[in-house]
């Protein structure tokens, strides 16, 4: 069977039952749990620090009603973080790099969002449709404008996170082979060639941190917006 640079993306089975599952519950097996002791080890000190900071920054300019969305957020950014991350090792399968994965954590969090303005503060919510002093003629123009930029959002969270991933682990795939492709005929050019391949290697490594992060930050504005 011939492989292609896209198979790597093909979600993994076992006996014709998809992996993908186990694929979404084992990194939570990797998180270190607190424990009663007055002094934590290093990991555990620096996993508190880290949700620490990113509760800090994420929910500063939100009121109290939107501190409610503090657990969801940040088990959802430490979720993201892990499966980006393990999704970097060899022979492993990355599950945010498919789209269907992506829309249905995108698509109920900012539905989410949307009901509680309606619900809270339906005049606000339904006022970032028309911004004030708009012409008469333009009003009806903006307001479909605004309804499809509204419910482009969740699209564009899963397709940016699907494709900043896909696009990075191809690259990685493609220098990768160059490199061994190259070894026997140019050494040179193939030691210089898997540089390369270290320095993209550290990129993607911030990429899958930063995806992760902006995932949840957008999500913190949609909801700043409604609440």
């Amino acid at each position: 069977m011939t492989l292609t640079f896209f198979d790597q993306f093909m979600s993994p089975t076992m006996l014709g039952i998809p992996l993908i599952a186990l694929a979404l519950t084992l990194p939570w097996t990797l998180f270190p749990s607190p424990t009663s002791r007055w002094l934590n080890n290093r990991l555990i000190t620096v996993q508190a620090w880290f949700i620490s900071r990113f509760t800090h920054q994420i929910f500063q300019p939100l009121g109290l009603p939107g501190h409610k969305w503090a657990l969801l957020l940040t088990s959802l950014m430490l979720f993201l973080i892990t499966l980006n991350m393990l999704g970097l090792l060899p022979y492993t399968f990355t599950p945010t790099t498919q789209l269907s994965l992506n829309m249905a954590l995108a698509v109920p969090l900012w539905l989410a969002t949307v009901i509680i303005g309606m619900r809270t503060q339906p005049t606000h919510a339904l006022g970032h449709l028309l911004p004030e002093g708009t012409p008469v003629l333009l009003i009806p123009v903006l307001i479909i404008i605004e309804t499809i930029s509204l419910f482009i959002r969740p699209l564009a969270l899963g397709v940016r996170l699907t494709a900043n991933l896909t696009a990075g682990h191809l690259l990685i795939q493609l220098i990768a082979t160059a490199a061994f492709v190259l070894l026997p005929l140019m050494p040179t050019v193939a030691i210089l060639t898997s540089s390369l391949l270290l320095l993209l290697t550290l990129l993607e490594v911030a990429v899958a941190m930063i995806q992760a992060y902006v995932f949840v930050l957008l999500l913190s504005l949609y909801l700043q917006e409604n609440v």
